[in-house]
């Protein structure tokens, strides 16, 4: 009989840098092209209701009303800027403080570069009333009958 040698086993090293490398890449790259929610104007109380419409993530307008009746307009606009010589197109958050008698005119210049711009009002649920009246007084005039009012979601209890 043929005596069987054993096989010596070999140790098997796994180097883990690159894996790790490239799982800090991905984190990176996930942090920088992740959009985050954009700062509001100003915060306010939102009034609940039972209704759930989701907003569309871009093209709107958002008319906010605080409870001291200050109306900020708040909206995306694509700017033309020079960059080392070079011009290039980018965007640009801007906010535009309003009255209730000139709501209805900042929103229909902004209509007239972005006409599919989604009038979207976010009004404090402290709001006084004849300040909203006033408000859509003002659409109406400036032909603006299409909008919606953004509410917090009210929880059904059981």
């Amino acid at each position: 009989m043929a005596h069987i040698k054993k096989k010596r086993r070999l140790a098997i090293r796994i180097d883990m840098t690159p894996m790790v490398d490239i799982a800090f890449l991905l984190l990176i790259f996930y942090m920088s092209t992740t959009q985050f929610k954009p700062p509001e104007a100003k915060s306010v109380r939102l009034p609940s209701s039972h209704s759930q419409i989701q907003l569309p993530e871009k093209d709107k307008i958002i008319v906010t009303v605080t409870p001291d009746d200050s109306i900020f307009v708040d909206y995306i606009e694509r700017v033309e800027k020079e960059v080392e010589g070079r011009k290039i197109s980018t965007l640009e958050r801007v906010y535009e403080e309003a009255s209730p008698s000139t709501v209805g005119g900042i929103i229909n210049q902004i209509r007239g570069k972005n006409p599919r711009a989604l009038v979207v009002i976010k009004a404090d649920k402290d709001v006084k009333f004849g300040t909203m009246q006033k408000i859509m007084d003002t659409m109406v005039d400036s032909y603006l009958s299409r909008f919606q009012i953004v509410t917090e979601l009210k929880s059904e209890r059981l």
